[in-house]
């Protein structure tokens, strides 16, 4: 039995239904998933297969059954379950899991020998990816190893009919992790305390102190969400001062205080993942404007593992519950690095013994359309791996690298892709430590070599730079991606588009990516496959003055489209006494000119985020500044979301090519009927809305416009702009609306999180195809092999 198969309670179920069935024989872990030797008859055996699939655990997934005939089954006394083999690794590893109902009630019952144990867990639910080092998964291999059971939990953990049996992580106040608060000096603050840390830190929560807890894949920094004051000094202590603050709350009812809760939204808040989800506010009650500055919606989380069960027991409305990091560092799991970089931010650490070996963030989705998105895949997703599509079973083994942003590692083997968590963005330097440290980790854990390393195309990415030292070392050839190829590829084998399927009209909208033609594009238009991709249309670019300085100040992006599209001296004789003219007048402006007139420090870009990020300044919406990614963009998003009714669209032209070169959408007629309506005094919200209303129908239309002239009857949609639910739902409106089939994410992120998934996909197809430095490698290998059986 392959697939999700190891430290899921999987054994025992086969276990107990071989000796329901009387069979004979034996259940083992070994390196491919889990082994099965049986006797019996015929029938009885085919009865055992089918219950495997109808009886599966609830964390369990079986990919793959390969049924073979024994000869003999020697020296069998009824069935057993003995002890795991090595071998090729080639099973999952299970993500980390919320806590099961089981184990929540144990935690709350006064007379079980787990009252109040905040490390209670079992086969279905706990830690997982964050304490394992090595496959098979067993105790011998993660962080539990250290801690000997005690006679009743080795009891527990030998019985077959116990729901702990071979639960790796298994303990009890007698012989598990403790739990310890400590002031910033190291001193316990509940020594001596008949109540504990629990109680002790919620005490000090309720006084507005500030509380590092370590957590299942790291540590959070957690404060009173009601507490104004709290809130504030977290944002200046952690620096991060616009980015919005996850929430846990202790239930659905103490979230539905706050926000609209639906029923796939309260699914997917209970679910065994338990990720952050994005929930639009109601305001009938509220919380401090710090929680999420400029937003329309909060992130909710529910209590995932034992310890956030009790700490939240006694408490009405949320907890902050974020990274316990500085802004854009990632975030802590060891305990010296977390008393070293933690020290400043936080009044008390609450701590536990039990080692953090691999960083799990939480994970961040909503639900678009009636089924869940995500943003951010980590902790509850990650590494469980992605069935691909039909073709790629016989894929070469590939190892993508990802992006600069929001990067993931991805493995593709035997018809299936094996993404790392969300690590983050790699121009950090602890960050892109932290990437190198997971590639080593994954090849050692999955025992993974692989025939071709995929990277992004940008050459100054470090995650490109890593790849070519690393395929230069190993002597593995490399494959260099196009940014936005792999946003549609990401999507196709995200929606389970066969390998062979016709090309699609791939439509990838995002901040930057590096272009074939070497500009950096952002708006495209692509017809694409798994294996190559053609430019039919891009928006219309427009320079970037300063470089990066123009992603962290959008005010530029404005002034950049007005020179552009309208002409600053025609913009000042028609709107030279609007409160934007004055504003940017006090600007640089004669050195912004100079960059645009000789191209200094400012490149040509189709960027669709760029766009987001003019317009939100050209309303004020972040026009100084912009202190995180998308932050302009998602604040324009909000901004939208407050007008009721149709607002109508902001115009765009279309301008068409007779040589062959890509078509552009071209914003110019929208700015001078957006600058209109601000002269005019419309409503910011109007406008806002107006403009995602026409974006989305400006794109829509050409995408159908170019799959009728191409012969598609499918649009990918990919890039991190289509994250924007309003942009995103009425593309898929108008697109489903004149007849196509629209492809969008589900699994992995829309974002440069999907990236290297997209990007393993194109370079296994392309060595399937015999194309790329893949087909070259398998192609020599194959020649030195067939010379070597002729010597």
């Amino acid at each position: 039995m392959r697939g999700l198969v190891q430290g899921v309670g999987f054994r025992p179920m086969v276990w107990r239904l071989a000796r329901e069935l009387q069979l004979q024989g034996d259940v083992r872990n070994d390196g491919s998933g889990v082994l099965i030797r049986v006797l019996g008859r015929t029938t009885q055996i085919d009865e055992l297969c089918t219950r495997l699939q109808t009886d599966c655990p609830p964390l369990a997934r079986i990919d793959a059954v390969q049924r073979t005939a024994l000869d003999t089954l020697n020296d069998v006394d009824g069935f057993q379950i003995v002890a795991s083999e090595g071998g090729r690794v080639a099973t999952g590893i299970v993500p980390d899991s919320a806590t099961c109902p089981a184990c929540r009630d144990e935690i709350f019952d006064i007379g079980d020998r787990r009252f109040r144990y905040a490390f209670t867990n079992c086969t279905h639910c706990g830690p997982r990816l964050s304490i394992v080092r090595a496959i098979p998964y067993d105790r011998a291999n993660t962080s539990m190893s250290v801690f000997p059971m005690c006679e009743a939990c080795a009891t527990e953990y030998r019985d077959p009919g116990d729901r702990r049996f071979h639960a790796q992580p298994n303990a009890c106040p007698s012989c598990g992790p403790r739990l310890r608060l400590l002031d910033r000096d190291g001193n316990d603050l509940a020594a001596g305390t008949i109540e504990g840390p629990i109680a002790v830190v919620n005490d000090m929560l309720h006084q507005g102190a500030i509380v590092a807890i370590k957590g299942i894949g790291g540590y959070h920094l957690a404060c009173d969400a009601s507490n104004a004051s709290a809130v504030t000094e977290l944002r200046q202590r952690k620096r991060r001062y616009h980015k919005p603050f996850a929430l846990m709350a202790r239930d659905l009812d103490s979230v539905r205080r706050f926000c609209n809760v639906d029923d796939n939204e309260a699914a997917l808040l209970a679910s065994v993942a338990a990720p952050v989800v994005l929930l639009r506010t109601h305001g009938r009650q509220s919380l401090p404007a710090d929680i999420a500055p400029g937003q329309a919606s909060l992130g909710f989380m529910l209590p995932y593992s034992p310890l956030h069960h009790l700490l939240l027991a006694q408490w009405e409305g949320p907890l902050v519950m974020t990274s316990g990091n500085l802004s854009d560092e990632p975030q802590c799991t060891h305990d010296q690095d977390a008393g070293d970089r933690l020290q400043g931010l936080v009044d008390a650490f609450l701590v536990h013994d039990r080692e953090i070996v691999n960083r799990v963030d939480d994970s961040v989705a909503r639900v678009v359309l009636g089924r869940p998105w995500l943003l951010r895949r980590a902790r509850g997703y990650a590494p469980a791996p992605l069935r691909l599509p039909a073709g790629f079973e016989t894929a070469p083994r590939v190892l993508a690298l990802g992006g600069e942003l929001k990067n993931t590692v991805c493995l593709l083997r035997d018809g299936e892709a094996i993404i790392s968590q969300h690590l983050g963005d790699l121009e950090e330097a602890k960050t892109a430590f932290e990437f190198q440290r997971t590639v080593t980790l994954y090849r050692e854990l999955f025992e993974f070599t692989p025939d071709v390393i995929a990277v992004d195309r940008h050459p100054d990415y470090r995650s490109t730079r890593f790849g070519e030292t690393l395929a230069e070392a190993e002597g593995i050839p490399i494959d260099a991606i196009q940014h936005h190829f792999a946003h549609v590829a990401s999507v196709l084998a995200d929606s389970g588009r066969a390998i062979d399927a016709p090309p699609v009209i791939g439509i990838a909208l995002d901040g930057l990516g590096f272009g074939s033609d070497g500009h950096l594009w952002g708006g495209e238009f692509l017809l694409a496959d798994y294996r190559d991709f053609r430019r039919l249309a891009h928006l219309k670019s427009a320079r970037l003055p300063g470089g990066s300085q123009a992603m962290r100040e959008p005010w530029r992006n404005t002034y950049a489209h007005l020179v552009e599209h309208i002409g600053w001296a025609s913009y000042l004789g028609d709107f030279a006494g609007t409160e934007l003219a004055s504003w940017l007048q006090q600007q640089p402006l004669p050195v912004l000119d100079t960059m645009l007139q000789r191209g200094l420090n400012a490149p040509w870009s189709s960027s669709c985020g760029r766009l987001f990020d003019a317009v939100a300044a050209a309303l004020g919406v972040c026009r100084a500044e912009a202190t995180y990614e998308g932050q302009a963009a998602i604040e324009l998003e909000a901004l939208a979301e407050r007008h009721v009714g149709d607002p109508g669209v902001y115009p765009f032209d279309v301008l068409e090519s007779t040589d062959g070169a890509p078509w552009q959408l071209d914003p110019r007629p929208l700015w001078r009927e957006l600058l209109e309506d601000v002269v005019r005094g419309v409503d910011a919200a109007c406008i806002a809305a107006r403009f995602h209303q026409g974006l989305a129908c400006a794109v829509a239309d050409l995408g159908v416009r170019l799959a009728r002239i191409h012969g598609c009857d499918s649009v990918a949609l990919s890039g991190g702009v289509m994250q924007n639910r309003l942009l995103f739902e009425a593309l898929t409106a108008r697109l489903t609306h004149a007849g196509l089939q629209v492809l969008s994410h589900s699994q992995v992120p829309a974002n440069d999180g999907g990236l290297a998934l997209g990007q393993a996909v194109i370079a296994a197809a392309r060595a399937m195809a015999g194309q790329g430095p893949a087909a070259t490698y398998r192609n020599a290998a194959c020649h030195a092999a067939s010379e070597a059986n002729d010597a």
